[in-house]
């Protein structure tokens, strides 16, 4: 199995040839995990590190009176906490989105991995850092944002990240997160959801079909949801700043226009 860490990591950091055997070399003992199942609970000892290599996971955690709030997506090539083993215990849940392929990656596999490749734990520094600034912009977004921009600022961000690791068609991507599960991560409720959802449909700006969703104009959703792709740092090390495309075609957005409504 081609293990898409290999393709994130190049996003940051040129790896040499034997930097990306060793980075494969942790998907060789891959585990199918059945969809809406927990790979870890809050209040587990930490037991290594889990690497994404097919489907959708996320980061939760329950309140006392089962409301949930989803924190952080994690799709093909992100490691969910590549640190925790610091920890003795998880402090969150991370549970499947949908039918998913792990590896379990042990703590002394990471220590050594950063000891023995520079390039490789310079590369996962900036995936830290990375996961980082998504939570301080999802943090933005709940609280800042209205119901509609949430939504469309979440899946811009999706797009983006799967398109990084080769997983987008054009402007189609698979987009599995259920409506339920868009209103733990957006702060909504279901029913407003599936409102905003329709009137993302009914302003020609997307198309939702089961689990594969097309951004029919990207240009006005990224104006709609004040979207700046700056925070995903998806320049190489030594480049200079990221600049994504406004639009299929287009122009870097200027951050600080907010769309007319």
């Amino acid at each position: 199995m081609i293990n898409p860490l290999v393709r994130k990591l190049s996003n940051y950091v040129d790896l040499p040839e034997e930097d990306r055997e060793a980075l494969e070399s942790l998907a060789k003992s891959p585990k199918a995990v059945a969809a809406h199942t927990d790979l870890i609970h809050e209040g587990d000892p930490t037991d290594g590190v889990y690497l994404i290599l097919t489907g959708w996971a996320c980061r939760y955690k329950i309140l006392p009176d089962g409301q949930r709030q989803i924190m952080a997506y994690f799709v093909p090539g992100d490691l969910c906490d590549q640190r925790i083993f610091v920890l003795r215990r998880m402090d969150h849940c991370i549970g499947t989105v949908t039918p998913t392929t792990v590896a379990v990656i042990a703590a002394q596999t990471m220590i050594d991995l950063t000891d023995h490749y520079p390039r490789i734990a310079r590369a996962l520094w900036w995936s830290t850092l990375v996961d980082e600034a998504i939570t301080r912009e999802w943090v933005v977004n709940v609280g800042q944002r209205d119901a509609l921009e949430r939504v469309a600022h979440l899946i811009c961000e999706m797009f983006v990240r799967v398109r990084a690791v080769g997983l987008a068609e054009g402007l189609s991507f698979d987009f599995p997160v259920t409506q339920t599960e868009l209103a733990d991560t957006t702060g909504l409720t279901t029913v407003h959801t599936n409102r905003m959802l329709q009137e993302l449909r009914a302003a020609g700006l997307i198309s939702l079909k089961g689990r594969r969703l097309t951004i029919l104009d990207l240009e006005r959703l990224v104006d709609l949801s004040m979207f700046n792709p700056n925070y995903l740092h998806l320049e190489r090390e030594g480049d200079g700043p990221a600049r994504e495309p406004h639009g299929p075609g287009g122009h870097h957005r200027d951050a600080n226009r907010r769309p007319s409504t």
